[in-house]
């Protein structure tokens, strides 16, 4: 098991998966849930970071709804969440590109708390480099930060999930995974430094030299890639049935949604099985100059009604199944962990039908919630959500 669960977290988290997670239906189940489950942000502080000069937003533990007109600096804090989840960027490729226009760095700073208690997190972006602190001690790898805050991050270029390429499916195993398991990260970590020296060495021209080399270096590979092909598929059974369900109830049960794993190495034993088909593709692998087989090969097959979603699915299909993806993660995290995550909504909602927003909105109501939008909707929101107007990187109070 990667956790350890209290066990009146266990007792309502058993409820909640027999009732099928539909806790709307159970006022005194969600009210128990919401009190066992409490990870949320408190306070979150940035400084030079993209558009803000400072601000501090106060986050209640439901819906935040950040409003206002485009290009005004929404998504910047709904990135800012994020990094401090993961310690990476869902938009930018380098942090220093998140340093505000004519500053030497950027600050961010939350206070959280989890069901283990209060947690503060900041990191420090300069040009140079980072530094980021979990409860003011300076932590040396992305691996102790991952864990101490969980978000799932969702945006309409998260279509990229089901219409892009195998890449973004294995980013989104990937990000989702290493928030559950240090041992992942590591090993995904180590797995990508070791890819990168064997496809250097197929490059050099000593063609002696790499059929020499290559067999000290596959016996590292195929250690860590059993460990990614292992954890993946573990991740994946649990995710099939519940983003089913999800897209069931979103389509109103008119679509039926399917997930699967797809190898690019088969076998029982996968460690030998990749070893072998390293073997055989010494030639290939020479020729072309890097590595064909392994997990950073692997991809999910996602269907809908029975067909490949990538190639016929529709825009409205695609949308609705990336964001079943999303709701089935935050119901994994909130098995494993034993707590939801924080979710980030960025722009989702101008991309849905009103139908869909409110279901939306029901199934998210005991997670804490920062979702972005151009405008506020009575209609839809109420009276009861948190609402912060953004202008030209400021709140307006």
């Amino acid at each position: 098991m990667w956790y350890n669960k209290t066990s009146e977290s266990r007792v309502c988290h058993s409820l909640y998966y027999k009732t099928g997670g539909k806790t709307s239906q159970n006022a005194a189940l969600r009210k128990k849930i919401r009190r066992v489950n409490k990870m949320r942000i408190k306070a979150l502080t940035l400084k030079n970071f993209r558009n803000y000069k400072e601000e501090t937003f106060s986050f209640s533990a439901g819906l935040n709804v950040l409003y206002g007109r485009n290009a005004q600096g929404k998504t910047n804090c709904a990135e800012a969440v994020f990094y401090l989840c993961t310690g990476t960027s869902p938009r930018a490729k380098k942090d220093r590109q998140m340093i505000r226009a004519g500053e030497e760095c950027a600050r961010i700073a939350a206070l959280a708390e989890s069901r283990f208690g209060e947690v503060r997190i900041e990191a420090e972006i300069r040009e140079t480099g980072r530094e980021i602190r979990v409860n003011g001690e300076k932590i040396a790898r992305n691996a102790d930060l991952l864990g101490n805050l969980r978000g799932v991050f969702f945006s309409p270029d998260e279509l990229r999930l089901v219409q892009g390429g195998p890449e973004e499916r294995r980013r989104f195993l990937n990000v989702s995974l290493s928030q559950l398991s240090k041992s992942y990260y590591t090993a995904l970590i180590r797995y990508n430094k070791i890819l990168g020296q064997r496809n250097a060495l197929l490059k050099e021209r000593d063609v002696s030299m790499i059929l020499e080399t290559l067999p000290v270096w596959d016996a590292q590979l195929c250690a860590f890639a059993a460990e990614l092909v292992r954890r993946r598929e573990e991740y994946v059974a649990r995710l099939a049935p519940l983003a089913a369900e999800k897209h069931a109830y979103l389509t109103d049960g008119a679509e039926k949604l399917e997930i699967a794993a797809e190898r690019s190495v088969h076998g029982e034993d996968v460690a030998a099985a990749l070893a072998r088909e390293l073997e055989a593709n010494y030639e290939k692998d020479i020729r072309l100059g890097f590595t064909t087989a392994g997990p950073h090969r692997d991809d999910l097959k996602i269907a809908i009604n029975g067909t490949e979603a990538r190639v016929y699915g529709s825009q409205g299909q695609a949308r609705t199944a990336a964001l079943s993806f999303k709701l089935a993660e935050i119901g994994i995290f909130r098995e494993i962990a034993g707590e939801p995550p924080v979710l980030i909504l960025d722009d989702v909602m101008s991309e849905l039908d009103l139908a869909r927003r409110r279901k939306l909105l029901t199934e998210i109501e005991d997670v804490q919630t920062v979702l972005t939008c151009t405008h506020t909707e009575k209609v839809l929101f109420g009276k009861t959500v948190n609402k912060i107007r953004i202008v030209n990187g400021a709140i307006r109070r």
